[in-house]
């Protein structure tokens, strides 16, 4: 089992970038595919970007070209810098892990096995 933990969420202005975090314990994150995924009020949980055990990577269309998801297996950490954030980013943002098996769903949210407690982004305009 692994343990996630995201950080650094907060409050940014339009057009500005941040750089969100996810730690793992507990199980070396070479073993997962992993994702991030948000949520905003009122919304369900939607994909963002997801990056494979390999180090295949796939994005949703509202974030392609802005955001850029990373992966260090040696310090077991995944990573998302966001940049030319809009409002319509505002959400709160999960890591999540998907176990490797013989097929692979990037941007399911029911597939992923792990999730971690979430952080805070905020978008002003």
């Amino acid at each position: 089992q692994v343990q996630l933990v995201e950080s650094g969420g907060g409050l940014v202005q339009a057009g500005g970038s941040l750089r969100l975090s996810c730690a793992a314990s507990g199980r070396t994150l070479s073993s997962y595919h992993m994702g991030w995924f948000r949520q905003a009020p009122g919304k369900e949980r939607e994909f963002v970007a997801a990056i494979s055990w390999s180090g295949g990577k796939v994005y949703a269309e509202s974030v392609k070209g802005r955001f850029i998801i990373s992966r260090d297996n040696a310090k077991n950490t995944v990573s998302l810098q966001m940049n030319s954030l809009k409002p319509e980013d505002t959400a709160v943002y999960y890591c999540a892990a998907q176990v490797r098996s013989t097929y692979y769903y990037a941007d399911r949210v029911d597939k992923y096995h792990y999730w971690g407690q979430g952080t805070q982004v905020t978008v002003s305009s």
